[in-house]
Order: structure tokens, then sequence, then C-alpha cells
């Protein structure tokens, strides 16, 4: 349930930040990093920042779009899904109820998904310990249908579709043991991600599993505590391919290049998913 006295431990936000956009709330992007929240919150009209000693400074600003005015943040999730947990159990208790992550992975499919081609996640295989505190290894990590059309049809618009591909990525907890086969497990783990590939799954990155259990959960409490439910949570991710692990890897001039345009097909997503909810109250 959603708390309105709730106190946050590792950012610097109140309710009110967070709120806007007729009661559905700022659209917050997630990305690992600060550095590239601050390059998202680049884009930002009427941009305030709320900084953080933790390092999860809060871009607050605006995006203009079809003559709306769209509120939106920008703060990082920081590495791997403990910190993704942190700082989403506080953005929602704040009030947050839109929540892309805007992220980079490794391809697991080398002759079909490109450095410089980017994932649109529609699940998450959950190899990581946090959400089996919340839920079950049974349960899916889901993303939501508005955000993953939203991606695409924003992709569309730039021409981009053909170097997005929309599917199943790999969360997990440990980044060189896991996907780089770092220490006494290393054949075990090599033989993981050899039946991940057989498997179809797209990409491997740290941070899916606990964004996408963790907004299906508070679906299920805004309804348990019979909550106004009229804007549900939505969640999705949008990854940037910088490596195919073991064969080629992004040089900085590519990802910074790559890297734009992830944040530039990020804005244009949320846009649209905006663009289409103030279609549907107005």
């Amino acid at each position: 349930m959603q708390k309105t006295d709730f106190k946050p431990y590792h950012i610097n936000a109140s309710p009110e930040d967070l709120a806007g956009n007729q009661g559905i709330g700022r659209y917050i992007f997630l990305p690992g990093s600060d550095g590239r929240a601050k390059a998202i919150a680049e884009h930002f009209n009427e941009l305030t920042v709320k900084n953080h000693p933790r390092g999860h400074h809060l871009y607050l600003g605006t995006l203009s779009s079809n003559g709306h005015i769209i509120e939106v943040a920008a703060t990082s999730s920081g590495m791997g899904c403990p910190s993704m947990e942190i700082i989403l159990h506080e953005l929602f208790h704040l009030g947050a109820k839109r929540f892309l992550r805007v992220g980079t992975t490794g391809s697991l499919q080398p002759k079909e998904v490109f450095i410089g081609d980017y994932v649109n996640v529609a699940a998450s295989v959950r190899d990581e310990s946090t959400t089996r505190d919340y839920v079950p290894a049974e349960m899916p990590a889901i993303a939501s249908n508005a955000f993953i059309n939203s991606i695409n049809h924003a992709a569309n618009t730039m021409s981009l579709l053909d170097k997005v591909h929309t599917g199943i990525v790999h969360c997990k907890s440990s980044f060189y043991a896991r996907e780089f086969g770092e220490g006494p497990r290393h054949s075990e783990n090599m033989r993981y991600l050899e039946l991940l590939q057989t498997y179809g799954v797209l990409a491997s990155e740290m941070e899916t599993a606990a964004l996408l259990v963790q907004s299906q959960l508070y679906n299920h409490q805004l309804n348990q505590k019979g909550k106004d439910v009229t804007h549900k949570v939505l969640c999705g991710a949008l990854l940037a391919v910088l490596a195919i692990p073991f064969h080629a890897f992004a040089n900085k001039a590519e990802e910074t290049e790559i890297t734009n345009h992830l944040i530039a097909l990020a804005i244009e997503s949320v846009k649209t998913l905006a663009n289409s909810e103030s279609a549907a109250t107005s």
C-alpha cells in the first residue's frame, strides 16, 4: 500500500515532487547510473535537481509533446536488483506509478542481436535472489503491454524498429561470474548461458527482474487495500546492446552514440505512452 507519510532514505523526494499528469504521477526514467540520469535530464524543460548523498540524485522536469506538457523525472536505480528494489520501493510509496528502465545489456544472440541494437523487454529470467524474497521462483517477471507497445511505436516513428528486438532477457546477480565465467564455477556458469541462448533469451542484464516483479505486486497491493486503481503501475525496460560477451565490445565513441540514441528512443517512448494516456482520459 502507498503510504502518504512515507520517508525515503535513499532519494530526496516528497509525494508532491512525484505528482502530476492528472493523477498518473510523473513518468520516471530509471537508468543504472547517475551520469545517464543526468544525460536524460538534459532533455527536460524546467529542470530541478534534488541531490542526495548516496548519489541517487532526482532530476525533475517536463517534456513537450503534441501541445501537452508531460511531467517527468529521472534517477539512478543503481546496479543490480538489490539497488533497484530500494529505489523503486521508495518511488512507489511516494506516489510514482510509471517506470521505464533505460539501461545497457550484452547480447546472448550474436547472430541476431548486434551491438547498437536495442531490446524492448517483454519479460525477464529471474536468475537473482532479490525477487525471491517477494515471490517464489515460479512467478514470472513480465513488463506492461502499454510500455512494450509504446516503445515499438516510438521506434517505428524514429525509423529504428528494425534495430529493436522485443522479448525475454536474462537478469542476474553476478556480473563477472555468471556472464564472464570468473571463479571456480566457470563451467557451470558458461553452460547456463549456453542454455539461455538455446532458449532464445535475447540478452543479459542486472535490474529488470526487480522492476517487473515489484510493479506487478504494487498493483495487487493497491487492489487488496481498496485503493483507487484508476491508474495502475506500468513498467517497461529499454536496453542498448553494448557488447557480445567474449566476442565484441563497443568502443567509447560507439558507446556514446548508442547511448544517445537509447535516450532519444526512451524519451520518445514516454511521450508516446503519455499522449495515449492523455487521449484516453480526455
